[in-house]
């Protein structure tokens, strides 16, 4: 009898919330009696037909029963699936996860002096601008990102998290303007780290320890959605300037790729562009 291989089990968990999320007219089917389903999400044979694999093929990979699934059939699921660019290379990551000869303590992030730099020069020019590592920890940031934001500088060092702020600061809920938004962005981003990273143990106690203290987060980590940002927008209610809209970009220094340095700006002319100088003159 086959068993729920241990690798296996968050990609079938990704699987089944993807299909579920998906409607059948989202999908481009329809046939008779659509409106009269229990669920709204496609049916695994639904699914199986629109990939192009058999139904019995597709039940073992969403119970985790398999462990074979070619480039070829992870794509066409993608496809099936309505799947972004973040969410496929997330599906490839669970099917494939990178084997470790023996689980070691991660050797802490550092940020390269020339990124330090980068922040100064962002500073001196009125931009925010932070670096998130894996967990979503925040490695450094400037001033002027710590006046809008937080100073996680003020924080211990267990608590200068991203994550942790969002989802347990009653400062966050105030901050930011749409934070259910950015709370489901936020465990998004976590989740896709833990695919990376599937053994890494602060990471573990990271989920567990925001679980036990946020219901939102439970919610929002339930749904198993990933998310990758690389360019937006992002409203803030800021205590001292009131509201404004940054846009943002996230680039990877060349030295970590699980690092992620956050620039912000504003509409030259905007009502935002005078809130963030008064803030960078407070």
């Amino acid at each position: 009898m086959d068993r729920e291989h241990p690798t296996s089990a968050p990609m079938a968990e990704f699987l089944r919330s993807a299909r579920t999320r998906l409607t059948p007219r989202e999908a481009g089917l329809d046939a008779p009696g659509l409106g009269r389903r229990r669920v709204s999400g496609l049916r695994r044979e639904e699914l199986a037909r629109l990939a192009g694999v058999s139904v019995d093929y597709y039940t073992r990979l969403e119970q985790g029963r398999s462990r074979s699934a070619s480039t070829e059939v992870l794509d066409a699921l993608a496809t099936a699936l309505h799947l972004d660019d973040a969410e496929r290379s997330h599906l490839h990551t669970l099917a494939r996860p990178r084997s470790r000869p023996a689980r070691r303590r991660p050797r802490p992030q550092r940020v390269h002096p020339a990124t330090w730099d980068l922040l100064d020069t962002l500073q001196q020019t009125g931009r925010p601008g932070f670096i998130l590592g894996r967990r979503l920890d925040v490695l450094a940031h400037n001033p002027l990102a710590g006046r809008l934001i937080t100073d996680f500088r003020a924080l211990p060092a267990a608590e200068r998290n991203q994550a942790r702020f969002v989802f347990l600061d009653p400062h966050a809920r105030e901050l930011y303007r749409d934070w259910p938004r950015v709370a489901a962005d936020t465990a998004a981003m976590l989740r896709l780290d833990a695919g990376r990273h599937p053994d890494d143990p602060a990471l573990s106690a990271l989920v567990g320890d925001l679980s036990i203290h946020s219901e939102e987060f439970r919610r929002f980590w339930s749904d198993n959605k990933v998310h990758q940002r690389t360019t937006g927008t992002k409203d803030y209610h800021h205590p001292l300037v009131g509201d404004l809209t940054v846009t943002y970009q996230a680039l990877t220094p060349a030295d970590d790729p699980d690092q992620i340095l956050f620039v912000y700006g504003t509409e030259p002319g905007s009502p935002s562009e005078t809130s963030l100088r008064l803030l960078a003159q407070w």
